[in-house]
C-alpha cells in the first residue's frame, strides 16, 4: 500500500501505525489548546513555551517517522517514551505544587498516551501496559501524592486498557499476516508441483508406457527393455501420487480445498491466441471439432492449457473408450468465459474407476485434465456411465486483462 509516492508500506501493522498518527495530531491540538489556557498560571511560562516547542518537534518527528515507517523501531519508541516522561516531570519545574496537584501535567496525559500506543504496536500488549504504568507513575510523581480512589481518577486504568487493546490488535495483525504468507507459499508450492506433474505425465510417462507396450509386442531383447520401462513408469506414477497427497494436505492446512489461482504468464506468453484455431488443430479421423466461425481470442496460457487438456481427453478416448470410439469437441464463446465440451461414444467410465486410478498413481485425469482447468481458475465437470460414453465440460475465463482489446480482435 502506498503511503507517499514511491514508498510502499509492507508492515502488517502499517494501517494501525498510520491510524495512530491521526490520534497524535488530535491529541497535539488538545495539548496546544490546554497550554494556551494554562500558560499564564505557570511559574515559568516562557520556559514552558520553550518546552512546548520540544513537544511540537517530537510530535512532528514521530508522526512523520511512524507514518512513513522508518521510525518503527526500538530506538525511536524508547526515545519517544523518554521525551514524554521528561516533559511530564518538567511540570514540577515550571509550575508550583498547588497547580500540579489540581491539574494534569502541562503536556496533557492525552498527548503522552501516544508513546504508550507506539510501544504497544511495536512490542505488544505487555509493553503497552508497562508504558501506561510509567506514564501514570510520572503523573503521580508530579502531584506528589497517590490517590487510591480510582473511581475518581480512572486515567491510569483507561491507559492500561488501551495499551492492552492496541497491543493485541498489533499482535493479531502480525499473526494473520504470517498465516496468510504461509498459506500463499503452500499454495504456490502446490501449484508448481501440479504443473510439473502434468508435464511429467504428458511427456515421460506417456513415453515409458509406449516403450513398455511395444517392447513386449516386439519380443526378444526388447522384452527386458519393456520391463525396465514398466518398472520406471510405476515408480514415477507412485511418486506423482505421493505428490498429489502432499498437495491435498498443504491446501487443507492452508484453508483451501483447491487452487483457484491463474498462473501469471511471463513476457513470452503475453498476448492472445485464437482458441478455435488451436482446438481445430487436434481434429482427426476420429475427432470432430465444432467451433464458432469467428475467432475466439483467449490468453496464450489459457489456450495452451486447454489444448493440452483436450489432447489428454482425446488420448484417453483412444486408449480406454474401446475400438471405433470417436471424440466430439464443441467450443462455445460466452463473452467473459469460454466452454469446451468433449464427448465420446465409447464404453464409459465405471463408478469409482477414476479414484482407483488416482490411488494407483495414474494422474491423466486428475492432473492433466482437471488440474489444468482448476489451475486456470475454471470448472471441470464429468458425466459418464458404463456403456454411455464420457462427456467433459470445461468452463474457464479468457485470461485477457483488457476485454476491449479482445472485442476488437473478434471484430476483425
Amino acid at each position: 500500500m502506498e503511503v507517499f509516492p514511491g514508498i510502499v508500506d509492507a508492515d502488517p501493522v502499517g494501517p494501525l501505525w498510520r491510524g495512530a498518527q491521526l490520534f497524535r495530531m488530535v491529541s497535539y491540538c488538545y495539548a496546544l489548546g490546554f497550554h494556551i489556557a494554562i500558560n499564564s498560571d505557570l511559574l515559568r511560562s516562557g520556559i514552558a513555551w520553550a518546552l512546548f516547542v520540544v513537544l511540537t518537534a517530537t510530535t512532528v518527528a514521530c508522526g512523520v517517522g511512524y507514518y512513513r515507517g522508518f521510525a518503527r523501531n526500538r530506538y525511536w519508541v524508547a526515545g519517544e517514551i523518554t521525551v514524554v516522561v521528561a516533559l511530564m516531570l518538567s511540570t514540577m519545574w515550571v509550575a508550583d505544587d498547588q497547580w500540579a496537584l489540581g491539574n494534569q501535567t502541562w503536556p496533557t496525559t492525552l498527548w503522552a498516551t501516544n508513546s504508550m500506543i507506539s510501544a504497544a504496536l511495536l512490542w505488544g500488549p505487555w509493553s503497552g501496559i508497562e508504558t501506561a504504568l510509567v506514564i501514570g507513575a510520572s503523573s503521580t510523581i508530579v502531584k506528589g501524592t497517590f490517590d487510591p480512589n480510582l473511581g475518581r481518577n480512572a486515567t491510569v486504568i483507561v491507559m492500561v486498557a488501551a495499551g492492552l487493546a492496541v497491543g493485541i490488535a498489533g499482535a493479531t495483525a502480525r499473526r494473520l499476516h504470517e498465516t496468510l504468507t504461509e498459506a500463499e507459499r503452500r499454495a504456490a508450492a502446490a501449484e508448481e508441483r501440479e504443473r510439473l506433474a502434468r508435464h511429467v505425465h504428458d511427456g515421460v510417462l506417456q513415453t515409458l508406457a509406449y516403450i513398455a507396450k511395444h517392447g513386449r509386442e516386439i519380443g526378444g531383447p526388447s522384452t527386458r527393455l519393456a520391463e525396465m520401462a514398466g518398472e520406471q513408469e510405476r515408480a514415477l506414477r507412485k511418486m506423482l501420487a505421493d505428490m498429489s497427497d502432499i498437495d491435498d494436505a498443504d491446501m487443507n492446512e492452508a484453508g483451501g480445498g483447491g487452487s483457484d489461482m491463474t498462473p501469471a504468464a511471463d513476457d513470452e506468453d503475453s498476448g492472445t491466441v485464437d482458441l478455435a484455431a488451436a482446438l481445430r488443430g487436434l481434429a482427426a479421423d476420429d475427432v470432430s471439432v465444432s467451433a464458432p466461425g469467428t475467432p475466439v481470442p483467449v490468453g496464450r496460457a489459457v489456450a495452451g492449457e486447454l489444448r493440452a487438456a483436450l489432447a489428454n481427453a482425446i488420448a484417453n478416448t483412444r486408449t480406454h473408450a474401446g475400438p471405433g470410439a470417436r471424440s466430439y469437441v464443441l467450443l462455445e464463446d460466452l463473452g467473459d468465459e469460454v466452454v469446451v465440451s468433449v464427448r465420446d461414444d465409447g464404453v464409459g467410465i465405471a463408478p469409482g474407476r477414476l479414484e482407483q486410478a488416482r490411488r494407483d498413481g495414474r494422474m491423466g485425469v486428475s492432473k492433466s485434465i482437471v488440474g489444468r482447468i482448476e489451475a486456470l481458475g475454471g470448472r471441470a465437470t464429468l458425466e459418464s456411465a458404463p456403456g454411455e460414453g464420457t462427456e467433459w465440460e470445461w468452463t474457464v475465463g479468457r485470461g485477457i486483462p483488457d476485454r476491449e482489446t479482445a472485442g476488437k480482435t473478434r471484430e476483425r
